[in-house]
C-alpha cells in the first residue's frame, strides 16, 4: 500500500508537522528523506530495509557510494543528496563552537565532538584548546590510529598548547567500533597527558570517548 494510502495521522510526513520531527522513528525520518519507494514498497518500508541492511542509520550513513547505490532504488542522486544532508547537519553542530565562544554547555560539546570524530573508521584522538574563560581557541586533530601510550605523544600536546597560549584543554577520541567505554590505555595516556600539561599550569577539563555514545572521563569521575 502506498504511503498516501495510508490514514493521514500516520503518513511520516504530516506525522512530523502535526507531532514535530522527534515524534518519528528512524525509519519514518529515512523514508521523508528517500520520499518515494519502489516497486512493491513504499518509501517506509524501504527505510526499514535499508537500515536492516546496514545495520542502523550510523552505518548507512557512513556507506561508500557503491555500496550505497547496490541497493534496488538507490543511486548517485540520492547518495549525493544524502551527503548534502549529512554535512549540512555537520556545519550546523559545528557552529556551536567556534573561535571565542565559551563552553557553556556539556551537551553542546558532545554534540560538537560527536560531529567531528563518530564517523571516522580509524581511531583519531583530538583537542579542543581553551583560554583562561573556556573559550575556544582551536580545535585540532592531533594523532590517528590506536590510540595508547606509543601513539599520543604528550610532549606535542604540550608543544601545541603553549603555541596557542592555551590555559585549559579538553580532550576527545573516537572508538570506531561504537562502544565508548574507556579502555586501560584511554586512562593511562589521560594520566600522562594531566601531568605533563601540570608542569607548564594547564588543565586537562575532560577526555570524551566518542561512539555511539559520548562518554566523559570527568563524570566518571576519572580526571
Amino acid at each position: 500500500m502506498a504511503i498516501t494510502d495510508w490514514p493521514e495521522e500516520d503518513r511520516p510526513r504530516e506525522k512530523l508537522l502535526r507531532r514535530g520531527a522527534a515524534s518519528l522513528s528512524e525509519a519514518e525520518l529515512l523514508a521523508i528523506f528517500l520520499r518515494t519507494g519502489v516497486a512493491g514498497k513504499s518509501a517506509v518500508e524501504l527505510a526499514r530495509g535499508l537500515l536492516a541492511q546496514f545495520g542502523g542509520l550510523t552505518a548507512l550513513f557512513a556507506a561508500g557510494i557503491d555500496a550505497f547505490c547496490a541497493v534496488p532504488g538507490m543511486g548517485r542522486a540520492k547518495y549525493a543528496q544524502l551527503q548534502a544532508v549529512l554535512e549540512m547537519a555537520r556545519r550546523y553542530l559545528n557552529e556551536g563552537l567556534k573561535r571565542g565562544d565559551s563552553l557553556t554547555s556539556p551537551q553542546e560539546t558532545r554534540q560538537f565532538l560527536s560531529s567531528k570524530l563518530r564517523d571516522y573508521t580509524h581511531e583519531v584522538f583530538a583537542v579542543l584548546f581553551l583560554d583562561q574563560r573556556h573559550r575556544v581557541i582551536r580545535f585540532e586533530e592531533m594523532f590517528q590510529g590506536t590510540i595508547d601510550g606509543a601513539s599520543v605523544y604528550p610532549r606535542e600536546v604540550v608543544k601545541k598548547a603553549l603555541e596557542y597560549n592555551a590555559a585549559a584543554v579538553i580532550f576527545a577520541h573516537n572508538h570506531p567500533s561504537g562502544v565508548a567505554e574507556p579502555s586501560q590505555s584511554d586512562e593511562r595516556i589521560t594520566q600522562r597527558l594531566k601531568e605533563a600539561l601540570g608542569l607548564v599550569d594547564i588543565r586537562v577539563l575532560d577526555h570524551f570517548v566518542v561512539g555511539d555514545d559520548v562518554i566523559s572521563f570527568a563524570e566518571r569521575g576519572l580526571l
